[in-house]
């Protein structure tokens, strides 16, 4: 790395950090003002709102609008070099517009690397600090309202509920059947469940059993009250709201894991959350290429328009992952697909610009 790279990369680099410190402290403002009335109705202090939520709502927002800041700070920091006719100078003395890229790839990728570390593992606690505040002071109370609810618990075990109320944590109309394959062989039905928070067990009602041993075959057994261990929990009925964004890595692969064996028909978000933390950094690279292929001339409109138009490629950018991922949740792409589509699309264009655009 020459004295050019450093000189690049370190302009690059404080132009990015500037631009998100900027940037998110605006739309933090904006977002202080929108929620001041929750803060108010609460009587929250405001050291508790700042270092309770907006120290944390901070680097959130800072991931989330990476692709805009990072092409930001390289069309203002080449608009600049290309304005000063530094460009020009480099070009002239043999250095070719390939190598000139090399830094601003250097220093796309530890912005990359850096993004990657902070969605896998350091974003997520925070946004369990983030997202239990929001529950508590600013979204409504959580109310479990599904219906006629099924979940498998083990291989062959299978439990039904009729309704759940989460306020109590008490199941209504409940029933645990082992199945072979596709035939019932035990059938065990409860009045109600109820969760006891001092021995960590449900408790169940007296219970009837029905035991299936042949095609009409069966036998009937009625057992008391009693306490039992299940693979279930109340945390499976509690609200969902934004959980994805609170697990690591390897929690959020456990977690997949846990929703695949229970066949949960919502696992599609929390792949796709998955693989989006893969390919969101080498994005962050590709836009960065895109930003110095786009502003390595002079342009009439200045760098002004250069930046206008680097905001515009990164909201197309943010629409193109929010549209994937909208059918990822619905089944209608693999989610695996739906994370790599933007950056594939990005990518070819940035080839077509480099191509086709005089530099």
């Amino acid at each position: 790395m020459n004295i050019l790279d450093k000189y690049i990369i370190k302009k690059f680099l404080a132009a990015f950090f500037f631009s998100v410190v900027i940037l998110v402290s605006v739309i933090c403002v904006i977002d202080f003002t929108e929620k001041n009335d929750d803060f108010i109705q609460h009587n929250l202090p405001m050291s508790k709102v700042l270092f309770g939520y907006y120290i944390y709502l901070f680097p959130y927002f800072a991931n989330l609008l990476s692709p805009i800041t990072i092409f930001i700070a390289v069309v203002f920091v080449t608009a600049q070099l290309a304005a000063r006719t530094e460009i020009v100078a480099i070009l002239a003395s043999g250095v070719s517009f390939k190598r000139l890229m090399l830094p601003y790839a250097m220093g796309g990728s530890v912005v990359g690397l850096l993004i990657f570390g902070l969605i896998g593992w350091v974003l997520p606690v925070g946004n369990k600090a983030r997202v239990a505040f929001e529950r508590a002071y600013i979204k409504l109370p959580y109310r479990f309202q599904g219906r006629n609810v099924h979940i498998k618990i083990g291989p062959r075990s299978y439990v039904y509920m009729e309704s759940y109320d989460n306020t109590s944590n008490r199941g209504y109309r409940f029933a645990l059947e082992t199945v072979d394959s596709t035939i019932l062989r035990r059938r065990l039905t409860a009045e109600a469940i109820n969760w006891d928070s001092t021995k960590h067990m449900w408790h169940l009602t007296p219970q009837l059993v029905r035991t299936f041993t042949g095609a009409q075959d069966e036998s009937l057994k009625t057992i008391p009250a009693r306490d039992t261990t299940l693979n279930l929990l109340p945390a499976d009925f509690a609200s969902q709201y934004k959980l994805a964004e609170t697990l690591t890595l390897p929690q959020l692969n456990a977690y997949i894991r846990t929703k695949i064996e229970r066949g949960a028909d919502d696992t599609q978000l929390y792949m796709s959350e998955k693989y989006e933390r893969y390919s969101y950094p080498f994005a962050i690279v590709i836009l960065t290429l895109i930003g110095v292929t786009l502003s390595a001339r002079k342009s009439r409109a200045g760098v002004g328009g250069q930046i206008a138009l680097g905001f515009v490629l990164a909201f197309v950018f943010i629409i193109f992952v929010m549209l994937s991922r909208n059918l990822a949740q619905v089944g209608s792409l693999s989610p695996i697909v739906a994370a790599w589509v933007p950056s594939g699309v990005f990518t070819l264009i940035g080839l077509t610009l480099y191509r086709f655009v005089p530099k």
